[in-house]
């Protein structure tokens, strides 16, 4: 378990060179800049806002294209394709797609370009159909709709609210304008929401006729059509086929650049690095001549960034250790099995500035707790099967990704251990299935014992594991007050605990309590009982007396070290917690016997035996997937609150190194 020694590192150099250093740092992705100088007359930083911006707008379009690309010609990929991580690309690929970047920056264009005018398309196509939908009333008219007048007489062409009919129309006509003489109406449609009518008066009478209708709510239409609404329908419908072809022939222009799509990836890339190296550009400190780069380092990676620099230019570079007063960030170094759980760990919070990392002592009580609560061997030798044929496979996986997969290969060998010694393998499908179908019960017996027939005894071994892990726990933040020299927390606040959890803990093992819930007496010789009550009281008035050793008040003082020991319950509280294997490693267990138990209602036959393999499939499919959850969450509880309770607070700032942050691709480095 480590957290990487971080230092801090400033690096002046030739303001000719800073686009190179920054390249070189940027490749190897190992120096987080952070700058402590503030701007003076020496120093000053440039404006890089808008080239930042461009290059940001390039890759955002370059993104652009690559979704409309998958749009309109989507690849063909399997299920498992996200766990492959981003494609390793030859130096001299990326190479070309830089040399080419103007001429694929115009292909991006093309293609925005060609998705807009499909949407201008689309948005004519549903223009052109309100119109037609707006004809539909109108098909039976028979003149040309921008038709107004003749010689001698005016149309009017609109319509009324409702349904009316031609009496209805001349009843307004009378009553409104009883004046007007050789008025012809004609109903063009009628429906419960409008009547179209054409009325055909003197063009002395217009003016009249068109009052008197509106009085009833008479709108009238607007058309510029010299044709008949059924030749119009029939010129839209023709509009829009015209209109439809045209988006045929954009999706089969975009579809054809797909060839394109890597190389836009890169260029993607390109930019969204750029952008980066830009950004940064525009923080450091620069001179006339001169620019200095400043931000955190491990400490073991200096030698290599020292030589490289010192090499290939002309630079001076200062190594400074941390100072008191920084929080420097958090990056933690652990081998490969620990490592699997360092997202557990950054999940509830990095560790703090003097804090250990316990990730190496957490990843073992993990892997534990987990296989002790699933505790299926069938279970934990398909979990490990599955997780190692998928690193296998996928390599180039993503690191956080590949990191939980190995967590659950380790999870899986563990449920594999803890399935062989409870002896359960699908539950109990072997003594089920000898039993059903072949008329003679055989089964594997558990190396240790059955927990269904003894759950007692599980429970007893499950508080036993939760006590150790609670105690290492403790023994953690003793660790913590020997490193920093605080000999008298360490005694106070670790020594006095053990004293006190150890004697009432040899204290209740030999009493009724425990023998009622252990099936088993155990006597202790009287020397040991006597230790362990002078432990406990010792302990208990070690706590009363030094934990509030803070305060000067004597009376508070012993207050607040009762309510100091008044967190024993606490302990107890943490210990009865443990319980959650005892709880869902029977779960695991009683599920699959329900399974397999349903599964053999169909007795010896062909039916049964195809009701078993149903049973079998979907039964311990749902069983596996449920309880794998559940592993997964109570675990981590005991982590978070049982164990890290007990000397861890979190809060680390993770480590962001200034690095190479591509989205679809990696260079190969030469």
């Amino acid at each position: 378990m480590a957290v990487l020694q971080m230092q801090r590192i400033s690096i002046c150099a030739l303001k000719k060179d800073r686009k190179a250093i920054l390249e070189k740092l940027q490749s190897m992705g190992v120096m987080e800049i952070n700058h402590v100088l503030e701007d003076d007359e020496d120093f000053r930083r440039m404006d890089t806002a808008n080239a930042r911006s461009s290059f940001e707008k390039a890759a955002a379009a370059a993104d652009r294209a690559l979704e409309l690309l998958d749009e309109y010609a989507p690849e063909k990929r399997s299920m498992l394709s996200s766990l492959a991580g981003k494609e390793l690309v030859e130096t001299t690929i990326h190479n070309e797609v830089v040399a080419h970047r103007e001429e694929l920056l115009r292909v991006v264009r093309q293609i925005q370009a060609l998705d807009k005018e499909k949407a201008e398309c689309k948005a004519d196509i549903l223009k052109l159909e309100n119109r037609i939908e707006s004809l539909v009333p109108w098909l039976p008219l028979d003149i040309p709709m921008n038709i107004s007048a003749t010689k001698y007489t005016s149309v009017i062409l609109g319509s009324l609210p409702g349904m009316a009919d031609m009496q209805d129309v001349y009843e307004i006509l009378v009553e409104h304008a009883p004046d007007v003489e050789g008025v012809d109406v004609h109903i063009i449609s009628s429906g419960q929401d409008m009547t179209c009518v054409a009325v055909v008066c003197l063009k002395t009478d217009e003016q009249m006729v068109e009052t008197a209708l509106r009085s009833k709510g008479f709108s009238r239409i607007q058309q510029e059509t010299a044709k008949t609404p059924a030749q119009e329908t029939e010129a839209l419908d023709r509009k829009i086929q015209e209109t439809e072809s045209r988006i045929t022939e954009i999706e089969q222009a975009v579809a054809a650049l797909a060839g394109k799509r890597e190389k836009i990836r890169l260029l993607a890339d390109y930019y969204r690095v750029r952008a980066d190296k830009y950004e940064v550009l525009g923080e450091i400190p620069q001179s006339e001549n001169t620019f200095l780069i400043s931000g955190y380092i491990p400490k073991k990676c200096v030698a290599k960034v020292q030589r490289v620099l010192e090499h290939a230019y002309d630079c001076v570079i200062d190594i400074e250790d941390v100072k008191e007063d920084e929080e420097p960030p958090v990056l933690l170094e652990n081998n490969t099995f620990a490592s699997s759980t360092e997202g557990i760990l950054s999940s509830f919070g990095l560790p703090q500035k003097g804090e250990v990392d316990p990730t190496s002592i957490m990843a073992v009580f993990y892997v534990l707790f987990f296989g002790l609560m699933l505790s299926d061997a069938a279970y934990g030798a398909i979990v490990s099967i599955v997780c190692g044929v998928l690193i296998m496979k996928f390599p180039r996986m993503e690191s956080s990704m590949k990191k939980s997969i190995q967590l659950f290969f380790w999870c899986g060998l563990s449920t594999l251990f803890w399935g062989v010694m409870f002896g359960g393998y699908f539950g109990d499908v072997i003594n089920v299935v000898s039993r059903t179908f072949f008329g003679h019960e055989v089964g594997i017996p558990a190396l240790w014992f059955v927990p269904l027939n003894n759950p007692m005894k599980l429970l007893v071994y499950s508080m036993l594991f939760g006590l150790i892990h609670l105690f290492t726990g403790l023994g953690i933040k003793g660790y913590m007050c020997l490193r920093d020299k605080k000999y008298m927390d360490f005694f106070c606040d670790v020594v006095l605990w053990y004293l006190l959890l150890t004697g009432l803990v040899l204290m209740l093992i030999p009493s009724d309590i425990f023998a009622s819930i252990a099936q088993t007496e155990i006597v202790f010789p009287p020397v040991l009982n006597s230790l362990a009550k002078w432990l406990a009281i010792f302990g208990a008035l070690g706590i009363v007396l030094m934990s509030g050793r803070a305060n000067r008040n004597f009376g508070l003082r012993i207050a607040l070290g009762a309510y100091d020991l008044y967190n024993v319950t606490g302990w107890l509280s943490d210990v009865l917690s443990y319980s959650r294997l005892l709880a869902l490693g029977l779960a695991t267990g009683v599920i699959a016997s329900v399974v397999n138990q349903m599964g053999s209602m169909g007795g010896k036959s062909v039916f049964g035996v195809i009701l078993f393999i149903f049973a079998f499939i979907v039964g311990h499919t749902f069983n596996i997937a449920i309880n794998l959850l559940g592993a997964y969450v109570h675990t981590n509880r005991l982590q978070y609150v049982e164990f890290f309770g007990k000397f861890y607070e979190g809060g680390g700032r993770a480590f962001h190194p200034f690095r190479e942050n591509t989205k679809y691709a990696d260079i190969k480095e030469e």
